[in-house]
């Protein structure tokens, strides 16, 4: 098996950093060793295939993504990346794996879904990858169905408070599968909107002739947020079930979230860098149909009300736990356009897997959080939150080799034709100037991205069997 030294950096973890160089066999890592070291030979470096230079640079366990919606159908349409372009894309943001969602629909099984995920995944994803069930039709047998998902190494599956008629789940289902969440130890994941207020609000705002994508962003109040948050930490409380509430953006639901923590309570949350950066007033309320960029739900919230300075004060807190990216992109061309003249059309998502790292990174530069807890929220705490810690998340010998050697004296800048591998006609991050770059990818031991040069291959990802949630309290 092929031997890798990368040595001369600064290696960082979410609870420290220091100088050491880390040797890999094969597709695990094998030692972290203090520089000049002469315990494994006095010319360590001659023996091994490959060395990476890493002087100057930050060596960190590669990210975790662990809310992606590759191939998801949203909308009459489908999201514009598979697992072989959103996952190459991934990598070439310092993304070593993601957690892609099964989605099981009305009418159909749970289990079945989860093959259909399977099918698409398999021989197709450049880095490795694993699954939440979503369970968009709750009744006996898909509760049944749910109780077998750990022996499928899936451990967490994700409901809807918003669409109707679609994903949306009513209280009583979501207590009966909360029910089986305390029982079995899978977490529950909550997209937390009250889908009935919103498609009032929605059909009110259409028929005062308000069709811009803006009144995406008022037909999704921010109480709306809130009120959801807080019955899902009601309904988590009484049947004593771990909860983790997704893409957290209202300072509000924040505020809920902190409060039943301060409980005791095992309820969680993630944000996203749309939330941390973009604003209901900049981006949803740009110039035209231009805004159509930025539809995505949970919206984008007022920058006049300091919800995004709130959310990264959740972050530096520990409020909010992590940070995914709900990658769930479209093309404006023929897609994010069936919504001229009804906003309620415009198919719901934003691309950025390939930028999180780097986004996040801006935050450490701009003094917002530290430099370990950058490795915390897009690494660590993804694969403690989601049962891989150990393997995932962590450089110590017996961890697979996922590595990035990101050069904090380097420049990225993001757009069309500069930094973008997403399959999507436009970036919603245009213009980002980040101060740092990914320099080095390494997806279990072997170098899939270097000098400017993708060199990984779809099918080097694997299924990654999941353990129950290491975050509990």
């Amino acid at each position: 098996m092929a031997t890798t030294l990368i040595t001369g950096g600064t290696v960082v973890s979410a609870t420290g950093r220091g100088e050491a160089d880390i040797l890999v066999d094969g597709e695990r890592i094998v030692a972290l060793l203090h520089p000049g070291t002469t315990a494994l030979g006095a010319n360590l470096a001659d023996t091994v295939d490959t060395v990476i230079d890493a002087t100057g640079k930050y060596v960190i366990p590669g990210g975790i993504d662990a809310h992606t919606h590759m191939s998801m159908p949203f909308g009459g349409t489908t999201a514009s990346d598979d697992f072989e372009t959103g996952t190459r894309a991934a990598a070439w943001g310092g993304t070593t794996m993601i957690i892609d969602f099964a989605v099981q629909k009305f009418g159909e099984r749970v289990q079945d879904s989860l093959q259909t995920w399977h099918k698409m995944a398999s021989g197709q994803c450049a880095i490795d990858y694993s699954f939440h069930q979503i369970v968009g039709d709750v009744n006996d047998e898909s509760l049944a169905a749910l109780r077998r998902l750990p022996d499928e190494g899936i451990t967490s599956y994700k409901l809807f408070m918003a669409y109707p008629g679609v994903f949306y789940s009513d209280d009583a289902q979501i207590l009966r599968a909360m029910q089986i969440g305390a029982d079995t130890g899978l977490l529950t994941m909550m997209h937390a909107e009250n889908g009935p207020a919103i498609d009032v609000l929605v059909a009110q705002l259409l028929a005062e002739g308000k069709t811009d994508p803006y009144y995406h962003g008022i037909a999704r109040a921010w109480q709306l947020e809130e009120e959801a948050t807080h019955r899902a930490i009601m309904l988590a409380d009484l049947t004593r079930a771990p909860l983790y509430v997704v893409h957290v953006s209202a300072k509000q639901a924040v505020a809920q979230l902190a409060a039943a923590r301060d409980r005791g309570r095992n309820v969680f949350g993630e944000t996203c860098p749309q939330y941390l950066y973009l604003s209901l007033e900049d981006n949803l309320g740009a110039a035209g149909f231009e805004g159509a960029k930025w539809v995505c739900s949970t919206p984008l919230r007022s920058r006049r009300e300091e919800h995004q300075d709130q959310v990264w004060q959740a972050l530096r807190t520990n409020d909010l736990q992590m940070v995914s990216t709900d990658h769930c992109p479209f093309c404006m061309k023929g897609q994010k356009e069936m919504g001229i003249g009804d906003f309620s059309k415009i198919p719901n998502g934003i691309g950025t897997i390939e930028h999180r790292m780097d986004l996040m990174y801006q935050g450490v530069v701009d003094g917002r959080i530290t430099l370990e807890r950058w490795v915390e929220i897009t690494s660590t705490t993804p694969a403690r939150m989601f049962g891989l810690y150990g393997r995932k998340g962590v450089l110590a010998p017996g961890a697979d080799a996922d590595i990035v050697v990101y050069d904090p004296n380097g420049h990225t800048s993001i757009g069309l034709g500069k930094t973008h591998h997403m399959n999507m006609d436009h970036s919603a991050w245009e213009g980002y100037e980040i101060d740092g770059h990914v320099d080095t990818v390494l997806s279990r031991g072997k170098v899939v991205v270097a000098d400017g040069e993708y060199r990984g291959r779809k099918g080097d990802g694997q299924f990654v069997r999941r353990a129950p949630c290491q975050y509990l309290i």
